[in-house]
């Protein structure tokens, strides 16, 4: 189980994150970003399985901008939405960026990121000194194919996400050419969540595999 810590981002903002530390010797720091309904039980639980993994986790409470302890239900999109928008970039760069920094020192960090966090991740690997990114079902990734990750980065994409078509994925092959990208020919958008309807049991576990590879191979 992890832990409730306090960080602080480069403009003197001040946020909740939850922590959990590596089970044994650390192979690194995993920044976790939440989806729109804010810092979940799902996204905590996240965190403990990464630890269980050998790796220092650790998720930042990005809605804390707007207000502490924002934690919408799954079914409440449109305040979820309306929270993230109210954020500015330059912010959330500025949250993921502590959180990386609270990590063990010494160790390198990757990011993970799920729906919006999943477009958090390509953007933050285009603008700092992570390791790695890995990102599901960023929907909104397309929108931001200007910015280019400069460390190695993982897709995970389902094949029946409505927010996602099949020519938003493929502009983002083609915009990152030299990213790794997976798509679950079943799996619908929010499938590595099992707190919500769309949870797939199978693609989850056979993302997270490539996950944890992809991870171990980088973040060292």
């Amino acid at each position: 189980m992890g832990e409730w810590i306090r960080l602080k981002a480069s403009d003197g903002h001040e946020l909740d994150a939850y922590s959990a530390a590596a089970d044994g010797p650390s192979s690194g720091g995993i920044v976790v970003v939440q989806e729109i309904f804010g810092l979940t039980a799902h996204i905590r639980r996240v965190c403990d399985r990464f630890a269980e993994f050998g790796f220092d986790a650790i998720a930042p409470a990005m809605f804390d901008r707007v207000g502490r302890g924002i934690v919408f239900d799954y079914t409440d999109i449109e305040n979820g939405r309306a929270t993230m928008r109210k954020l500015e970039w330059p912010q959330i760069i500025r949250d993921v960026e502590a959180a990386a920094a609270a990590t063990r020192s010494g160790m390198s960090v990757g990011v993970v990121g799920y729906c919006w966090g999943g477009t958090v991740v390509h953007v933050a690997a285009s603008e700092l000194p992570i390791a790695a990114g890995v990102s599901y079902y960023g929907a909104a990734i397309v929108k931001h194919l200007d910015k280019k990750p400069q460390c190695p980065i993982m897709y995970h994409f389902g094949e029946q996400d409505r927010s996602l078509p099949a020519a938003d994925i493929e502009a983002i092959r083609q915009a990152v050419p030299d990213g790794v990208f997976h798509v679950y020919p079943g799996a619908g958008h929010g499938f590595n969540c099992d707190d919500r309807d769309a949870f797939s049991a199978a693609d989850a576990a056979l993302a997270e595999e490539r996950t944890l590879a992809f991870l171990r191979e980088h973040v060292t």
